[in-house]
Formats: C-alpha cells, sequence, structure tokens
C-alpha cells in the first residue's frame, strides 16, 4: 500500500513539467557508459496508449567493484522473478508470453501485412503490462487481428517451441487459447473491486482458484487475532485453492509454487550475501534468503525489521512478494524488485524532511489520539534505480515507503525512497504543451514551469516519508486491510497524499531550506486539483468510471475539496473558449479543506470505519463525468502524446577471468523494447505454465 506510481502524463500534470516535444530518432542498438543528458534518446516506442521511455543510471561507473558486483547478483536475482508475477497477473499469460514469444522468434510471412503489425502491437501489449490486462485500468485487452490469422500464425510455427500440454496437437492447442485471447467475456478484468460483486470470482488474478470471497474471508479470519500486536501478514505469499472441498494455501518458496523462479533468486541472493556492504545488509539478504527457502511469513517480519535498519550501505533492493494492489482483498503480495544505488547529494532534502518526521506528527491535523507519541526508525534518501521487474517493471513508481506491516513500522520504523533519476527520465521526456492546455491563465503556468518539478518531488517525498509513516491504529481494530478491504488502498493513498498536500504550503518548509518560496506550494495544490479532476481523466475510456487505486486516490481528494468549498469558492469551476479548467481562489481555504479530509480518514483508518470509507471512495473516486471525460480525451489528443509511460530497462554486462571471478560490470542502455522482452524471454524464462 505504500508505493507511489505516478506515470509521466501524471508527473507532466502533478510535477508539471514543461518540455520541448521529442521524437524517436534512429540510435545505436546499445548505447554504454553514461551519455550526456542532452544526447541521450529518452523515447524509444510508441504504441497503443503506451510510450516505452529509457531511463540512464548516472553514477555508476564511479562504484566500487565490490558495489557494482553486488549490484549484479541483486540485478539478475530481481529478473529471475520476472515470470512470478505475469502468473499472478493472470493463470494463462505464461502461455499467451510464450506463444507470442514463438511466433516474433519464428515467424517468417509477411511482417508488413496489417494483421501481422496488429499481432506484434498486442505483443508489445501484453509484454508491457506482464499480461493480457491493462497494466493500470485492469481491463481486458483483445488482439486486433484475426483469430484466423493469429491460427494461421501459430500452426506454421515449429511445435516444438510453443507452450503445448502434454500429448496435445497444435489445433488443439490453438482452440483452447484464442478464445481466452479473443473473447471480451473470459476473464475481462484482472481486478475488479465493485462493492456489489464477489471481487475473488469477479478478478482474473491468479490469487485463488475455485473459491469465494466469502470463504477466503472466513478462511483467513480463523487465522488473525485482532488483539495481536505484532500479527503475521497472513496470504501475503500463497495461492488459495480447494482441495477435497477444504481450502489449502499453496506457498510461493523454493519447493513450493514458483520454486523454480525462486531457487534461481535464492542462487543470486546467496552470491549476493558474499559482497554486501556491511554486517547489517549481510545479515538482511540471508534473513530473504530464509524466508525463501521456507515460505514462513514470520522470517519475513524478521527480514523487514533488518531492513529498516540497513541504512548505511548505497546500494539496496527492494525484493518480495510485497504490494497488494493486485488482490481485490489486499492480502496477496505481488512480485517486485526495485535495485538502487543511492544519491548522496539529492538525499539530502528528503533527508531533512525525514528529520523533522515527529515535528510534522506533532503538527497534524488529525485527532491526538491518533497521532504517533514517538515516531522512530524513518529514514529516506534519493536512489539511482539501476532496474526494476515484476510489479516495479515496465511501468514503475517514482516512491516507495515499505514495509507494510504497521506494526513493523511503528515500532522500528521504515524506510522512503525518491526514484531520482526515474523521475529525471521522466522530465526529460516529457511533451509540451500540458501546462498551456490545461492551465486556466498564462500565470498559473509560468509558476508551473518555475516551481512545478521541485513542487512535486516534494510532495512525493513527504507522500513517502511523513505521509505513509503517519498516524496509528486504535487498539483492538486490527489491520487496514482486514478493516477497510478492497477501499484499504485508495484510502491509504489519500491519507498519505493530504499529508504531503496539508503541508506543502507552510513556511516550515521554507525555513527548513527545502523549498524558496511558498509558491512552490501553489504550483503543487494547482498541479494536484488539475490532475485530480481533469488531466488524470486522459487514461480513462469513454464510457469507464476509474478503477485504479491511485487515480481513485486523486479524484476522491480533488473532488471532495472541490465540493466542500463550494460555500466559499474556494475551487472554482471555469469554462473558457468551450474548455474546462478548476482554479483555485483560496489557497489557504483550500489547505484546511485538506486537513479536515486528512483528519476524517486518518479516523476512519484508526477506528476501521468500512463503511466510512467506503462512502468516501465511491462517492467522490470511482465515478467519472463522461462529458468532461469526452472533452478532456479530444484535448489531450491534439498534444500527440501517450497517457501512460514505462521504461527498457537498462543492462548490466559483467567481465570475469579465467577462474570466473568478476573483473568489471558495465551498464548498458539498450533501445529495443521487443528486443529485450524477447531477451527476458530466453533468458530468465523458469517457471513451467501453470494451467
Amino acid at each position: 500500500m505504500k508505493y507511489t506510481k505516478i506515470f509521466c502524463i501524471a508527473l507532466a500534470a502533478t510535477l508539471a513539467v514543461s518540455c520541448t516535444e521529442k521524437k524517436p530518432q534512429e540510435t545505436a542498438a546499445t548505447a554504454t557508459a553514461e551519455t550526456k543528458k542532452d544526447d541521450f534518446n529518452y523515447i524509444a516506442d510508441m504504441f497503443a496508449d503506451i510510450k516505452v521511455l529509457r531511463y540512464q543510471v548516472p553514477g555508476f561507473d564511479a562504484l566500487s567493484l565490490k558495489q557494482k558486483e553486488l549490484l549484479y547478483y541483486l540485478y539478475e536475482a530481481a529478473l529471475s522473478g520476472r515470470d512470478i508475477f505475469y502468473d499472478q497477473n493472470f493463470k494463462h499469460n505464461l502461455t499467451i508470453r510464450r506463444t507470442l514469444e514463438a511466433a516474433l522468434n519464428g515467424y517468417t510471412g509477411d511482417k508488413n501485412a496489417e494483421d501481422w503489425k496488429k499481432l506484434e502491437e498486442y505483443a508489445k501489449r501484453v509484454f508491457f503490462a506482464n499480461g493480457i490486462h491493462h497494466h493500470y485500468g485492469n481491463d481486458k485487452f483483445i488482439p486486433a487481428c484475426t483469430p484466423a490469422f493469429f491460427a494461421t500464425v501459430v500452426k506454421g510455427l515449429d511445435s516444438k517451441t510453443l507452450p503445448l500440454n502434454n500429448g496435445e496437437t497444435v489445433d488443439d492447442f490453438v482452440a483452447r487459447i484464442s478464445p481466452i485471447m479473443f473473447d471480451p467475456k473470459i476473464s475481462p478484468k484482472k481486478v475488479d473491486k465493485s462493492p456489489n460483486k464477489d471481487i475473488v470470482q469477479a478478478s482474473a488474478v491468479n490469487f485463488y482458484e475455485g473459491v469465494t470471497q466469502k470463504e477466503v474471508e472466513t478462511f483467513y479470519a480463523a487465522m488473525e487475532k485482532k488483539d495481536d500486536l505484532e500479527p503475521i501478514w497472513y496470504g501475503l505469499n500463497s495461492k488459495v485453492v480447494k482441495e477435497n472441498g477444504k481450502l489449502v494455501e499453496k506457498t510461493w518458496k523454493v519447493g513450493g509454487m514458483y520454486g523454480a523462479a525462486i531457487e534461481k533468486m535464492v542462487f543470486w541472493l546467496e552470491k549476493a550475501v558474499t559482497v554486501a556492504e556491511t554486517p547489517v545488509q549481510k545479515a538482511t539478504l540471508q534473513k530473504l534468503v530464509d524466508y525463501y527457502k521456507t515460505g514462513d511469513l514470520r522470517k519475513f517480519d524478521e527480514y523487514n525489521m533488518s531492513w529498516v535498519k540497513d541504512t548505511e550501505a548505497s546500494v539496496d533492493a527492494v525484493n518480495g512478494f510485497i504490494e497488494v494492489y493486485d488482490d481485490a482483498l489486499g492480502k496477496k503480495g505481488s512480485f517486485e524488485s526495485v535495485v538502487s544505488f543511492r544519491d548522496m547529494e539529492a538525499t539530502k532534502r528528503i533527508a531533512a524532511i525525514a528529520s523533522q518526521a515527529q515535528w510534522f506528527e506533532d503538527n497534524s491535523s488529525i485527532m491526538p489520539e491518533h497521532k504517533k507519541k514517538n515516531v522512530v526508525g524513518i529514514t529516506a534518501k534519493v536512489i539511482t534505480t539501476v532496474v526494476e521487474s515484476g510489479a516495479s517493471g515496465t511501468s514503475t513508481p517514482i516512491g516507495i515507503n515499505l514495509p507494510n506491516a504497521d506494526w513493523i513500522r511503528s515500532k522500528y520504523g521504515s524506510k522512503s525512497v525518491n526514484l531520482g533519476n526515474i523521475v529525471d527520465a521522466y522530465s526529460s521526456a516529457a511533451v509540451g504543451g500540458m501546462l498551456e492546455e490545461f492551465c486556466f491563465t498564462p500565470e498559473e503556468a509560468a509558476r508551473a514551469k518555475e516551481h512545478g518539478t521541485l513542487a512535486g518531488k516534494l510532495h512525493t517525498d513527504m507522500h513517502e516519508v511523513i505521509g505513509h509513516a503517519s498516524g496509528i491504529i486504535n487498539p483492538g481494530i486490527g489491520s487496514p486491510k482486514e478493516t477497510l478491504k478492497n477501499y484499504a488502498s485508495t484510502l491509504e493513498e489519500a491519507r498519505a497524499d493530504l499529508v504531503a498536500l496539508y503541508y506543502i504550503t507552510n513556511q516550515k518548509l521554507v525555513d527548513m531550506g527545502v523549498m524558496p518560496t511558498l509558491e512552490v506550494g501553489k504550483a503543487e495544490f494547482d498541479s494536484y486539483i488539475r490532475n485530480g479532476l481533469i488531466t488524470q481523466l486522459t487514461r480513462i475510456e469513454p464510457g469507464k468510471d476509474i478503477e485504479e487505486d491511485h487515480m481513485r486516490n486523486r479524484q476522491l481528494v480533488a473532488g471532495w475539496a472541490y465540493e466542500k468549498g463550494k460555500k466559499d469558492n474556494v475551487i472554482e469551476k471555469k469554462v473558457k473558449d468551450g474548455k474546462t479548467y478548476f482554479v483555485i481562489n483560496d489557497y489557504e481555504k483550500l489547505r484546511v479543506l485538506f486537513g479536515e479530509l486528512l483528519k476524517e480518514i486518518q479516523r476512519i483508518k484508526s477506528e476501521g470505519d468500512f463503511e466510512g470509507g467506503k462512502k468516501l471512495v465511491e462517492t467522490y473516486g470511482v465515478k467519472v463525468d463522461q462529458a468532461l471525460l469526452k472533452e478532456v480525451l479530444e484535448r489531450y489528443k491534439k498534444l500527440g502524446d501517450k497517457p501512460y509511460k514505462g521504461f527498457i530497462q537498462p543492462r548490466l554486462v559483467a567481465t570475469k577471468d579465467a577462474s570466473g571471478k568478476i573483473t568489471d560490470v558495465k551498464v548498458e542502455y539498450p533501445d529495443n523494447f521487443l528486443g529485450q522482452m524477447l531477451e527476458y524471454g530466453k533468458n530468465y524464462s523458469f517457471l513451467p505454465n501453470y494451467n
């Protein structure tokens, strides 16, 4: 839940960046070393609603050989778990992906034919989304080519390259897989959080099979104790199925489900242990290995407690079954990994905020009984990302705050990171015209251009560092994933956003030296309202409502503030030349409104008020004004941009001597998205097809 995933259209709105338009250029197949920022081509590909970008890893060459070796092992561990996320998203994803890989590698027909181009674009979409459902909207997307053409392609391939079941003919295989791909009624939505459905059975994710929502809730309720002060996150690393009429868990561990991929991760993690930077980091990595070998969730808690203490090392990694956004019940952790090293200079800003965490908690608008009396263990840094995998790749967060267990955060603290080079890449690849199109006045656009980038970074810093780390849950209430259920993630993201918004126009930030003027805060207010009510709609299809938690959160906050501020005209809806804008008339009153909503959402979380949370989300966060949506889509289309962005990952290449010892590691920058996906399919495909 502690995960800030803001894509480039949001960055253009939320960070309010303004860049000259950049178009794809002819490049060498792979760039090496560190390229001057102005010479680096950030845009690699565009298709459907996607723009694929590249990012640099500045400072890598200056690292010690031991640090590079550690990063290389963590890089390999990250990519070794790639198959897992595909299978978690949908049980037929690996079969479909491998079929597409076989087609891309083996098709000898006319590659200029329209149907082939459509199948190739479908393959790109599958690779980008880690499956056949949209990475953000959750809806299943259908190949634009005909089923007959797909069948012809598959039947023309070498059957040895296809993921056939034992004894299955190619004809039988095509008959089995085609409806799964082409029939919109089969598994139409990856995650469905609709309040009037069985959200376990309505969701296509592969966390449950043959069971109902009620059965799952009863199953875990029998394990959990509300008065447990150190509760295990039951269900985080398993699939639930029914065997002989009883629910059982298939645990993700060495020797269990996903065992083949986890064994590879353990192989590389054990190598990482041998070159750890500090004794604490060495112990932390070993605890992660122990967890993967046993599947014991208490060992995962021990790993998290140790990971929080690992603050001296420069190299770091997130690796595990962590975020629960892809489970409608908020129990199952999707695999992800982010490998990085510290950006020392940029860390000064975020560290300054972390050092004042107690002041921010004491001066919050939430009720006194919901405040932490002793904020402990908060560390923060800006990182340089080296590789991302699973739920973090190809579409990536720009900020992370972990661990997710509230009791660990309260007792041992948390670590917050801002993915500095990812933010820079988004900014460098941004298309011009967003501000001019969606700002009401030239003055608003000018303020965004001058202060928007810093405003967005500060918002992310405070969201992660003091937002997710704030507040307490009343004794005996239980964890939010149990009390707030399918609304927990939306409400947690809204709460963290509101903490950042409440403070970003506070003189305290100027006095701390992290921003030069309160105009930075005003720029963020403008950006947040503009994004929450208008520009994020560029990601919504006509007739659809909002499904994704971060988008629901932003519309909830902006929409609630607009509605509650109507009496005082705090935010005014204006129409000029047929175009809609939302303009802030009173920044101080808006800050008060943000504080009031923060107080209420913290109360909901602290008290486990499911009905209160449901009412907020369903009233303000879900429904879309379809007339406004149509207008926004038409305005955005003229800019020539794509609403979703993600990345080709850098490649680490190790040089070894005759004995196999690593003597150097270099970073390369591939620029062919399909090429990288096929490379990954060849080198990191360890799991069978679970279907």
